[in-house]
């Protein structure tokens, strides 16, 4: 019997189990899925060790880029960055290759990140961060890797996600137009910068409290380098400040609240490694741009990974949002 054309499978915890115990020769392990969403990540564990498999969809990372991911992992675990990292199996390999029903999957083994997210950082939390943070990019801007990885620019961050997304605002002319009106005008302010003053390498884009842990002596761990791909390194700087954004948003904490942790975590970064003002100044149209590139995710990866919250509702609140955060930087 033949299968029907199959787009986005979930594959057995069970069966993976088995495969990983087998291919890196663990022993009373348990596997059970974690989350299904822009990849599926798998809690691969016993009584002493715990692991993380993620099995990569096709629409959204090719086989080069995956290898990209790990190479950049690897070599930043090499050289003593506090990351979780790919682990080879039994014969040196890294990726696994799987028969799944829409076609061939990929999947890594990475070690755990111990520890817990920590939304509201004390001083010593964003000391650590700032300073590990610093560490990651004195590597990311003096590397090439072999494998390809996206560049993040105005045109992949900015006007290729606009015009993807414009399907999307067909019953929202108005926020559509806000947000090709201030991505002509963020662009025009990115083109005024002297980017000489500007670090260029891999960064992570996604430098959010849920992608990296600390444990209880306050141990950093990152993770989930799936987004990373080439820069300028204040797009790092940036999506930490969104995060403060949004607690202060939220009212969860004041604005001076957030600008002074941001403050602490900006001051131990440059114990590391130089931060210009002209990168800091930037923080509101990379800002901009983030926030544009993820709705162009969102829309592209819709079938696979978005659900129903990605419809009218959630595009005027987000735009909202967007406006917001330009309001914050008076702009």
């Amino acid at each position: 019997m033949n299968i029907f054309p199959t787009q986005y499978s979930t594959l057995s915890s069970a069966a993976l189990n088995g495969f990983l115990s087998e291919r890196y020769g663990f022993s009373d392990t348990s596997c059970r899925l974690l989350v299904r969403n822009v990849s599926d990540t798998y809690l691969l564990e016993n009584r002493t060790d715990k692991y993380i498999f993620k099995i990569y969809r096709d629409a959204h990372r090719k086989l080069d880029e995956i290898k990209g991911e790990a190479e950049l992992l690897t070599i930043l675990e090499e050289r003593g960055a506090k990351v979780s990292h790919p682990i080879k199996d039994l014969n040196g390999d890294i990726i696994q290759a799987f028969n799944a029903a829409e076609g061939t999957r990929y999947g890594i083994l990475f070690t755990y990140a111990k520890g817990r997210v920590v939304s509201a950082m004390n001083d010593e939390q964003l000391a650590v961060l700032g300073r590990e943070m610093a560490a990651i990019h004195n590597i990311t801007a003096n590397i090439e890797l072999n494998h390809k990885r996206i560049v993040f620019n105005p045109d992949t961050t900015i006007t290729e996600p606009i015009k993807t997304i414009k399907p999307a605002f067909d019953e929202l002319p108005d926020e559509y137009a806000y947000l090709t009106d201030t991505a002509k005008s963020v662009i025009v302010k990115l083109e005024q910068f002297n980017f000489t003053n500007f670090s260029y390498g891999y960064c992570h884009y996604d430098f959010l409290p849920k992608n990296f842990h600390f444990d209880r002596d306050n141990n950093i761990t990152f993770f989930d380098f799936d987004f990373a791909g080439k820069g300028y390194l204040a797009n790092d700087i940036t999506s930490l400040y969104i995060h403060y954004f949004l607690e202060a948003s939220s009212g969860k904490i004041t604005r001076d609240e957030a600008d002074t942790s941001f403050a602490i975590f900006v001051e131990n970064y440059r114990k590391v490694r130089l931060l210009h003002y002209d990168e800091l100044k930037a923080t509101p149209y990379l800002g901009f741009a983030f926030w544009v590139f993820y709705l162009g995710f969102q829309y592209d990866n819709f079938d696979d990974w978005s659900s129903i919250f990605f419809g009218p509702k959630f595009l005027r609140d987000r735009v909202a949002l967007i406006k917001k955060w330009m309001e914050w930087f008076e702009i």
